[in-house]
């Protein structure tokens, strides 16, 4: 258990260290030097650093984070980094609301019990701080007491409810009013077409999509773009831009030495073999303009291959209306459903190429046997983090190495190693999940990085309930001396109520264990975001040291978008924990309204000026962040009605009713809110737009990179001449069709 004098120590040296980097920030981003770290985005755009470049006030920033109106941010940073910040403000609002009970009335009832003092008179092996006097294991059991931290439960919940159906018809709102109103965006005029059965004889893939979809959208729709098998061409395009790349840096060397050497300058020169330490040596810049040009080659005669021989069972279709597409993405078009599957289509930045062509039945064992990976991944790392949490006490770790004992008895070490250890050592091992996660997902056959990165969320979602919080709850608790280990084993004492007693005695101590870990993540975790010290470093070794070019130089200080996949899972973590113990121990709820109002300030203050979105996906995250609130707070109600039985209050089945009315709260919400973040409604798609972008951009923006090079123009393509000839036609496309479409319906489906 965290000792009273260790857990001050943590506070006060994680916000030292906050207040540290916060000063760096506010030195650092001042320099000229440095504006492309700190200003990235708007110098990206265009725009320029801000006044709190030029300006001596070192709180500028705050002001321009903070007061920054929601339709500038969503300009700048996108809809989904918008809909992202706004959790920071729904958490503050539940968090704030129910901190209003909570604190001002729980705190002093828990403060005046004695149940703490009154266990350790009956048992002096026992041991407790301070601070866990301030929780609800302090009170006494069965006492009148308990009704005040039964009211603060319906409380919490109560504000929940409200706050998340505000929200929630806030994110409608504002996600209805960016797609009804905005710049025409390529996504709401396709749609995705997955699972195309096998194509008739005589009939080419295009025309039997166009076949059908012409014969069932005879006015609206315009032509497809046939999805390629692209693995090969990838490959060679790969190479083909790193040749690029190594031809532009030699020369950029070659001219640099005109400067410093020699006036004809110095050709430089490489080996051929191991990273250019072995084999003969060659002229660099001829070598790798022999390299491009060949690779050039291969990759033309590659993308006319290609486009013939590699294609694949889906497609992206393209309407002239966005009603139209709108319409089309939510009907079944085939009598068999699991055949012509249409979807929204994803924005053209965050299509996953390999996955589209899946068949469903793929799809369907996919995500069963990552689904198996993730339970087995579940179950087997509780075991270190049970070690985790077990050893990193420091009771145990000198019991296991006791060569350590003479330095963990010096008290200044002692104190520091008691206060951060546990919490260090699982923010380690956790931050190792996301990339695991993040393949699993994509392993599933999901079409869009967005939809990824949600999966990915919503795997971590289960790590962190049943290895960080049960894990931790658990194992850091019932085990946490090799007595508790022993006594609960042991046959004569092992029973179901032993077990959750021991367990309920337990629980409120280990909100210290949980408040050091808040508090490290949002003073540590924070300050480094802000000061951004690592990418600052990073930055000015490689201008130093590697770059030659201007596009190596742009691609040093390339800030990147919001890791969502990281972010997310953390901050539903806290949120978690938090919802947990808002009753029993009120004083995590301080620590959760600064790591949410410190996040929101400092996420807010980035996503103005530094990260660049890579997708967007109109918002898609916040009902799978809706749903995990909602988790949250049913863990906490679980929570209590297991602990209010344990501290024996004779009304405790009255807190049964609040985990049943959250399940029915979620389904409601999910029937009347999520079908609109699902699809574009049909009253939002049928806004009129100023303008619709020319089906060749529509096109070109679903058309893979590698199939889009500098010697070979759009037009020059086969592939895409039906929809160039439609872009420029003014006829409706239900005028002339190809005698393909009158092919029978049983051709059509190819059933």
């Amino acid at each position: 258990m965290t000792a009273t004098s260790a857990f001050i120590t943590s506070l006060l040296t994680s916000f030292g260290i906050f207040c540290g980097l916060v000063f760096a920030f506010s030195i650092l981003s001042k320099w000229k030097v440095n504006h492309n770290i700190y200003y990235s985005s708007r110098i990206i755009s265009g725009e320029g650093p801000t006044a709190a470049a030029s300006t001596r006030n070192p709180f500028t920033w705050l002001y321009e984070a903070i007061f920054t109106s929601d339709a500038e941010l969503v300009r700048v940073a996108g809809l989904d980094a918008a809909i992202y910040l706004n959790f920071f403000v729904c958490i503050l609002e539940i968090f704030g609301y129910s901190s209003l009970f909570c604190i001002p009335v729980l705190i002093p009832i828990a403060a005046k019990s004695k149940s703490n003092a009154d266990a350790f008179q009956l048992d002096p092996n026992m041991t407790y701080d301070g601070f866990d006097n301030l929780a609800m294991g302090n009170v006494e059991e069965g006492t009148k007491k308990l009704w005040a931290f039964l009211v603060g439960t319906y409380w919490v919940s109560i504000m929940t409810y409200c706050v998340l159906v505000k929200h929630y018809k806030k994110m409608i709102h504002l996600r209805g009013k960016e797609q009804a109103h905005e710049k025409p965006a390529p996504q709401q005029f396709s749609c995705l077409v997955r699972d195309i059965p096998p194509k008739p004889k005589g009939m080419s893939r295009r025309e039997q999509v166009n076949a059908f979809f012409r014969k069932i959208h005879p006015d609206t729709y315009e032509n497809c773009l046939i999805v390629c098998n692209l693995k090969k061409l990838t490959k060679m395009w790969t190479k083909y831009q790193a040749a690029k790349r190594n031809l532009e840096h030699a020369e950029a060397v070659h001219e640099e030495s005109k400067v410093t050497a020699k006036p004809e300058g110095i050709r430089p020169m490489h080996r051929l073999y191991f990273l250019g330490l072995f084999g003969p040596k060659v002229d660099s810049i001829n070598f790798y303009e022999e390299q491009v040009r060949e690779i050039g080659r291969a990759v033309e005669a590659e993308q006319q291959r290609t486009l013939k021989e590699e294609q694949l069972p889906a497609a992206f279709v393209f309407f002239n209306n966005r009603r139209a597409a709108a319409e089309a993405a939510q009907a079944v078009h085939a009598p068999y459903a699991m055949q012509w599957q249409v979807y929204p289509a994803p924005e053209p930045r965050e299509v996953v190429w390999k996955n589209l062509h899946k068949s469903v039945y793929e799809r369907l064992i996919r995500q069963g046997l990552v689904y198996f990976a993730v339970f087995m991944t579940v179950l087997f790392y509780m075991i270190p983090i049970a070690l985790i949490s077990s050893f990193t006490t420091l009771d145990n770790l000198v019991k296991f190495l006791p060569f350590l004992k003479v330095i963990v008895e010096y008290p200044p070490i002692n104190t520091v190693l008691q206060a951060f250890l546990p919490q260090i050592a699982l923010i380690i091992f956790l931050s190792l999940l996301p990339s695991l996660l993040m393949a699993l997902s994509r392993m599933e056959g999901i079409p869009s990085q967005s939809h990824v990165v949600r999966g990915a969320s919503g795997k971590y979602f289960y790590f962190i309930v049943f290895n960080v919080f049960l894990g931790v709850t658990l194992f850091g608790t019932v085990f946490s001396s090799l007595a508790g280990f022993q006594t609960l084993f042991n046959s004569k004492n092992f029973s179901v109520s032993s077990v959750v007693s021991l367990f309920g005695s337990k629980l409120p101590p280990v909100a210290a264990y949980f408040i050091t870990f808040v508090a490290l993540q949002f003073f540590v975790g924070y300050g480094l975001e802000l000061s951004r010290v690592v990418p600052l470093a990073v930055y000015h070794l490689k201008k130093t040291f590697f770059c030659k070019t201007q596009k190596e130089l742009e691609e040093a200080w390339e800030p990147g978008p919001f890791e969502y996949h990281n972010l997310v899972p953390n901050d539903i973590l806290i949120l978690m924990i938090s919802m947990a113990y808002a009753v029993i121990a009120p004083m995590i709820l301080l620590f959760a309204l600064l790591y949410f109002a410190i996040g929101y300030v400092v996420l807010r203050n980035q996503a103005l000026k530094v990260y660049v979105p890579a997708f967007e996906s109109g918002g898609r995250m916040w009902p799978h962040i809706h749903s995990r609130i909602v988790a949250a707070l049913f863990i906490g109600q679980v929570t209590m009605m297991g602990y209010m039985g344990i501290k024996k209050f004779p009304y405790a089945v009255l807190v049964i009713i609040l985990p049943l009315f959250t399940i029915f709260f979620a389904s409601m919400c999910k029937m009347n809110y999520y079908p609109s973040f699902n699809v574009i409604s049909l009253a939002i798609a049928s806004e009129d737009v100023k303008e619709s972008p020319p089906m060749r951009k529509i096109i070109e923006a679903y058309t893979p990179e590698c199939l889009l090079t500098e010697e070979r123009a759009l037009e020059e393509s086969a592939h895409y001449e039906d929809a160039l000839e439609s872009s420029v036609s003014s006829r409706p496309m239900g005028v002339s069709r190809s005698n393909s479409v009158h092919e029978s319906t049983e051709n059509l489906y190819a059933l």
